[in-house]
């Protein structure tokens, strides 16, 4: 009788454990409107088309003279990391409208390699932009303390450093090299996790995002060797993000 009366009341113990577990989060996906933060890991890097005589060679009008053809021409991947905010509107039981701007830190450089290797030379774009993402979250039904989703939007971002780089007339001419347009607009796809915890809820998130059209600027494009190979280049990014609501 009495291990019977403990089975009941650990079997008690155990659904009412439970019951709680099922509206950990802090009710999050019952609000209408909530807000949370973001810590964004990004690995960015070039698409580069190239015209059909990318190998040329060019003529360097602010250096010294590059006779020998090109033999590759590439963006390496590059890390940066990103902080920004979330608010997220509640459209239904699967759906959530998200807007998360974020302030990104990203480089990205591009590798020209001559067939006389004294020519190879790399090229950085340093970069802070100011990302403002507008997405479609589309959830699964929720298991237990778990959920998995689909996010889908696209999203306009501002070079906060770009004018400053190109109104400074003391830039030295190897600093002007591939200059990106200052606005950038994106479409952008990923897939992620809700997992919740007792008082908050944590994302896991990874996302593909690529700028609509080139970012390349045409300022001297004929003189300059190194933005003469290049017929377009758009702007990629992996992203992980962690984000807390």
């Amino acid at each position: 009788m009495k291990k019977t009366l403990i089975l009941c009341i650990f079997f008690i113990f155990s659904l009412n454990r439970l019951a709680a577990q099922e509206s950990w989060g802090g009710g999050v996906d019952g609000e209408q409107l909530h807000f949370g933060f973001t810590f964004q890991y990004v690995a960015s890097e070039f698409k580069i088309l190239k015209l059909a005589e990318w190998q040329g060679p060019f003529n360097d009008q602010y250096g010294p003279m590059i006779n020998s053809p090109m033999k590759s021409l590439s963006s390496p991947v590059t890390p940066g990391f990103g902080l920004g905010f979330v608010s997220d509107f509640r459209l239904g039981d699967n759906a959530n409208l998200r807007f998360t701007p974020a302030m990104v830190f990203a480089d990205r450089i591009v590798n020209y390699e001559y067939m006389d290797p004294a020519f190879n030379i790399q090229r950085k774009v340093q970069a802070t932009l100011m990302d403002l993402p507008l997405g479609i979250k589309l959830k699964s039904d929720r298991r237990r303390n778990f959920r998995a989703y689909m996010i889908a939007g696209a999203k306009y971002s501002v070079d906060i450093t770009s004018k400053k780089k190109t109104d400074d007339i003391a830039l030295s001419p190897e600093a002007k090299y591939l200059k990106n347009n200052k606005n950038i607009a994106w479409y952008e796809a990923g897939v992620g996790f809700d997992l919740y915890f007792e008082f908050f809820k944590m994302s896991p998130e990874i996302k593909f995002a690529q700028s609509m059209k080139s970012v390349l600027r045409d300022d001297d494009r004929l003189e300059n060797p190194y933005t003469s190979p290049i017929d377009k280049l758009f702007l990629r990014n992996f992203q992980f993000s962690l984000y807390f609501e």
